[in-house]
């Protein structure tokens, strides 16, 4: 009997799972992909090209179509399927389980594929940093540990979880960054750039895209040491040296509770609670993090804790960098609307992000409400994700919805704009007032920085 497959994802796991694992086990026909969490990605058409027809006797010879989730029962019917493959992430457990009694409701069996099947094996060491949800800090502390591997002598790539959001994913295969104009080469959207643009301008070669064993490949061929910069809380796609999880002192418990964040933290060979620095005691991410331990039942695992320090920048029309001073009065006494990271504040459940921390650490007299001034694509952002009063998520996955952030932006009324997400937003759109960027990065003490150390030893 043949397995009819349907994917589950979000365009991530799911093309991998794919490539990896579906589209070479007999008697299984993938019969096609459903989308959900990203706007626009349904629609497309998965390319034949990367469907491994020279291996499975041409059996996508058309591809595969990508639809709805929302469609989900319509397209089981249609199609006869008899099972459905989960492969997105930051999931509650509730959802997951809904979502398993929609597909079981229709006589179809629902699974979740575990790692081991899908994760390539590489040449080259592989750090893994993955997270419990999305938000939690897995960049910067990627960027901390490219840092720490460049001054050991090692040669580093990072590879990020895929963002493939442009209609054509063959275009979007292989994808290398190193210079700032290859975001603008890629028509990178919002949410690409505020992963990629920080490690450009570190120094830090990074590849991304759809098909992970060319960019494996490829990234070996570069690399002393290969360092996977994970997206939301999945887990990696490549078999790891090293894994670290990144937990969140601001969410605790949510390590429990979202799939496949707990896989993660089960895998993980050392675990940093990141963002302790905005507790109101470091204690409370101690208890934490016995917490953890009691819960993996691993008394011995190594559970660092490290803060999340946030600092202003800001340029004058020339582009030159402003003194402190004249940055912090642009912020005290004013009145902000703050941007922050699109992602931590949606589906990673966040109502707040780096800019709100900042607005509030510089003494702002008011951040601004910025849903009345919601434009287009965004009205339905603060409709469905009813927990944003006080920012305005840096939404941006196509061109209509930049030129909607923009015109939201435009609309409030304020004195002064601070940006929490990643990247320079003046680079893409026309903010029209005063602007704060947000910096961030992890500080770790002597204490928690001899442990990660040790947990990199195998690998340096």
């Amino acid at each position: 009997m043949t397995e009819k497959v349907i994917i589950l994802g979000a365009a991530g796991r799911d093309f991998h799972d794919f490539m990896s694992y579906w589209s070479l086990q007999p008697n299984v026909s993938v019969v096609c992909f459903t989308s959900t969490q990203i706007p626009g990605i349904g629609g497309r058409l998965f390319p034949p090209e990367m469907c491994n027809n020279h291996k499975n006797g041409n059996s996508y010879p058309n591809g595969l179509m990508i639809y709805d989730q929302n469609d989900l029962e319509a397209l089981i019917e249609e199609h006869g399927a008899t099972m459905c493959a989960l492969a997105y992430s930051d999931i509650s457990y509730d959802s997951v389980q809904s979502l398993a009694a929609r597909v079981n409701s229709k006589g179809c069996k629902f699974i979740q594929v575990p790692p081991s099947l899908t994760q390539l094996h590489s040449s080259k060491p592989v750090v893994a940093i993955c997270a419990t949800r999305t938000g939690t800090g897995k960049s910067q502390t990627t960027r901390a540990i490219a840092d720490y591997l460049k001054k050991k002598g090692k040669k580093i790539v990072v590879v990020r979880h895929p963002m493939p959001y442009d209609k054509n994913l063959l275009d979007q295969r292989c994808q290398r960054y190193e210079v700032l104009e290859d975001l603008v080469r890629y028509k990178c959207t919002i949410e690409e750039r505020e992963e990629y643009e920080l490690h450009i301008e570190e120094e830090n070669l990074l590849y991304a895209g759809v098909d992970y064993q060319m960019i494996l490949r490829e990234a070996e061929k570069e690399a002393d040491i290969v360092l996977w910069d994970g997206g939301n809380n999945d887990f990696c796609f490549f078999k790891p040296t090293v894994t670290i999880c990144v937990a969140d002192a601001l969410r605790e418990g949510h390590e429990e509770h979202y799939y496949p964040g707990e896989i993660n933290m089960r895998m993980a060979d050392l675990v940093l609670i990141n963002k302790v620095n905005s507790l109101q005691s470091p204690d409370l991410a101690s208890s934490q993090a016995q917490h953890i331990r009691d819960f993996l039942g691993k008394q011995d695992i190594p559970i660092i804790l490290g803060n999340s320090v946030v600092t202003p920048e800001a340029r004058g029309p020339t582009g030159q960098l402003l003194g402190d001073s004249v940055v912090k009065d642009m912020v005290y006494g004013k009145k902000v609307l703050v941007i922050d990271d699109g992602p931590t504040l949606t589906h990673g459940g966040m109502p707040f992000g780096a800019g709100y921390v900042l607005a509030k650490q510089m003494g702002a007299a008011e951040i601004v409400d910025p849903r009345q001034a919601a434009k287009g694509s965004l009205v339905g952002v603060f409709q469905k994700f009813q927990h944003l009063e006080k920012v305005l998520p840096a939404m941006g996955y196509d061109e209509r919805q930049v030129s909607d952030l923009q015109e939201t932006v435009r609309g409030v009324d304020c004195d002064c704009i601070i940006t929490g997400t990643p990247i320079n937003l003046e680079n893409v759109i026309d903010v029209g007032k005063n602007c704060v960027r947000a910096r961030y990065c992890l500080q770790l003490d002597k204490q928690n920085m001899t442990f990660l150390e040790l947990a990199l030893k195998p690998i340096v």
